[in-house]
């Protein structure tokens, strides 16, 4: 192919060539997809959300940058666990109503089955060298997926002094000021909106709400498909089976063992809790731990410690701290149930009333804001809403670096050092695929553990 100068250029299939010679992915694929994420998704939401990214958008290609920053924006406004709803968001632009609930379920089943036996292991034999020595391979790999995130999202979301700032701005709030991560959310949202209205051309930076943007492949269209359009009736069965899914457990409850069985109680409390947990596992541990330990006595303030740590060591969100509690609880007020069982249980109540609320707020809410996708008014503050979230990402690899690099009462952790230089560099430069950093992460540490 010539151009008008007579020079020869390489002949390049459109974007448009390019993704229709791509399929989107069979429910099969999506559910093996799923299933290994729920097993690897280390690192706390932003790793997952990194990991999310890395897999769905730029390997596999099966949703474009802006449709995921769009779907994300909306998941960092709801109480619960971001990372699992943009999942289940995902899942449902793919596969409709089964995707969601495939998606939602397996980030969280592995998780909560490990957790039970890291739980049962606890309360019987105490701490567990194996699971501390996996972890310490893990951190600096986390780390590493979390600042390569910064990186690829900040690319995407930055691209004027204004994002920068606001970026910025974020970032001091939350790591010097601790100001709560909804306030800089909201914060973040009322400026895209006023000043999207005074600057529009700066405060318009995720294109491609209505389309693709240019540049951009994915498998699946930016044009809305009929699933994604809002109904009145379609909201008011997602409500009806929603609801009557998540209180029919808490009913049975009380009606089998009274309304002061410690069972009954967590099933309301954690319920009242997946409402107003706004910005995750840090942010609702004051709240849980204030009522848990001293009102409701059914920990100690160590022992809730501890579950925040074993919790750490496991995939999906690290708001499943909130299943140990519910394990302890129970085995510590068992009533006229062994403790095993009443264990058990306390942690299937705790876990259901936790996650079920955040496939209602997806299923109810999402039709809405794909409908919103072409409103440029959300358009700039959702791109302000990025560049918040950028700034407090990169607050979390700065306080995780300090912690996995830097650990109190020592000098420098060299071999996290190495392994996270290595694993980041690996990402970004190497593009390697960041299951395999987790997974040699881990025997890497366990490893090195057991040759000390």
């Amino acid at each position: 192919m010539r151009t008008r100068n007579g020079l020869r250029t390489a002949h390049r299939p459109s974007i448009v060539a390019r993704v229709a010679a791509q399929t989107p992915p069979t429910f099969r694929e999506a559910f093996l997809f799923w299933l290994k994420l729920g097993f690897i998704s280390f690192g706390g939401p932003s790793g997952q959300i990194a990991m999310m990214h890395a897999e769905l958008v730029e390997r596999k290609k099966w949703i474009s940058d802006s449709r995921f920053l769009h779907a994300l924006n909306y998941c960092m406004l709801l109480p619960g666990p971001e990372a699992q709803q943009l999942a289940i968001y995902i899942g449902w632009l793919l596969h409709r109503t089964w995707g969601g609930i495939v998606a939602g379920a397996l980030f969280v089943l592995p998780s909560a089955l490990i957790l039970w036996v890291l739980s049962y292991v606890y309360v019987t034999f105490g701490t567990v060298p194996v699971v501390a020595a996996i972890f310490y391979g893990l951190k600096p790999t986390v780390l590493a997926i979390v600042a390569s995130a910064v990186i690829r999202i900040g690319q995407k979301a930055l691209k004027n002094e204004v994002m920068w700032s606001i970026a910025g701005l974020a970032f001091a709030a939350i790591y010097f000021f601790k100001v709560p991560f909804p306030a800089i959310i909201a914060c973040a949202a009322l400026i895209g909106l006023v000043g999207g209205r005074l600057w529009t051309k700066r405060f318009l930076v995720i294109g491609g709400h209505g389309s693709n943007a240019e540049g951009e492949e994915s498998v699946i269209s930016d044009n809305a498909e009929p699933h994604t359009k809002p109904s009145l009736t379609r909201a008011l069965k997602v409500c009806a089976v929603c609801l009557l899914l998540w209180w029919t457990p808490v009913l049975l409850l009380a009606n089998w063992l009274g309304t002061e069985h410690a069972l009954f109680r967590e099933g309301v409390f954690f319920s009242k809790a997946s409402m107003v947990t706004f910005g995750g596992a840090y942010a609702v541990l004051p709240y849980v731990s204030q009522l848990a330990v001293e009102q409701y006595h059914w920990l100690g303030a160590g022992q809730m410690l501890d579950g925040l740590a074993l919790a750490e060591t496991t995939p999906g969100p690290l708001i499943m701290v909130l299943q140990f509690v519910g394990f302890l609880g129970a085995w510590n007020h068992p009533g006229a149930l062994s403790p095993l069982l009443a264990a058990t249980l306390g942690a299937c109540i705790t876990t259901w009333t936790t996650f079920v609320p955040c496939f209602l707020w997806i299923f109810l809410g999402a039709p809405h804001i794909e409908q919103l996708r072409g409103n440029v008014k959300l358009t700039t503050a959702l791109s302000a809403v990025t560049a918040a979230v950028v700034g407090v990402i990169l607050n979390l690899a700065v306080w995780f670096g300090r912690h996995v690099l830097f650990p109190e009462g020592g000098g420098v952790e060299w071999f996290s050092l190495v392994m996270a230089a290595v694993a980041f560099f690996g990402i970004v430069k190497w593009k390697w695929n960041i299951i395999f950093v987790v997974v040699g992460g881990g025997a890497l540490g366990l490893i090195y553990k057991t040759l000390l």
